[in-house]
């Protein structure tokens, strides 16, 4: 994995293994990858990634079974995806808001290439389920 600058490791390696339950690769009340495997994984320290695994347990994506390892917590989708959709509508969306403005980029524009892209991954995601 690559990581970005802009954020701490620990928060990248918890977005991706909540992008991994999101896109199902781990069920709810499904065993994830242990701490040590998760680190060997993305080859990062290991304290890293009991960081990471600190986090979303706090978050209450993920719950420790003492001698087991780690399980994804049941509502962990609906708690990802509240999260997540949240930070957009309070971070991401605003800042969009203030670019198209800049730009000079009107709504209209936006409902185009939204059109455009839900078209595109249609096909692509009907070609990968033949």
């Amino acid at each position: 994995m690559t990581f970005s600058n802009d954020k701490p490791i620990y928060l990248q390696m918890a977005d991706r293994l909540a992008d991994e339950i999101l896109a199902g690769t781990y069920a709810e009340g499904a065993r994830i990858p242990s701490v040590r495997e998760y680190a060997a994984l993305l080859q990062v320290n290991i304290n890293t990634a009991m960081k990471c695994f600190d986090e979303l347990a706090r978050e209450e994506i993920v719950y420790n079974q003492r001698g087991l390892g780690y399980f994804v917590s049941k509502g962990a989708v609906r708690r990802i995806t509240r999260q997540r959709r949240n930070a957009f509508l309070k971070q991401r969306l605003p800042e969009l808001f203030r670019q198209m403005s800049l730009l000079g980029i009107g709504i209209e524009s936006i409902d185009e290439a939204w059109d455009t892209w839900q078209k595109e991954n249609e096909t692509t995601s009907k070609t990968t389920l033949s």
